[in-house]
């Protein structure tokens, strides 16, 4: 994506245990150099691998978290 002075910045937020929300639409880059892309307004990048549909979030983190609490 090319930059230029007339382009937004992105906004992305980073929470202590969870993903990464971003200000979408996104196009992500794979360690095996595949694209996956999404046009929605906001995405949540997974950061902890657990989610089945990597890279995006499905909130695993959520249940890992609430065992350790207890």
């Amino acid at each position: 994506m090319p930059n230029s002075p007339s382009d937004t910045p992105r906004r992305i937020t980073v929470r202590r245990q969870g993903p990464l929300l971003m200000e979408g639409p996104v196009e992500v880059e794979l360690e095996d150099g595949t694209t996956v892309s999404s046009d929605r307004f906001r995405v949540a990048l997974c950061t902890c691998r657990r989610s089945r549909r990597y890279p995006w979030c499905d909130t695993s983190h959520r249940d890992r978290a609430r065992r350790s609490d207890e």
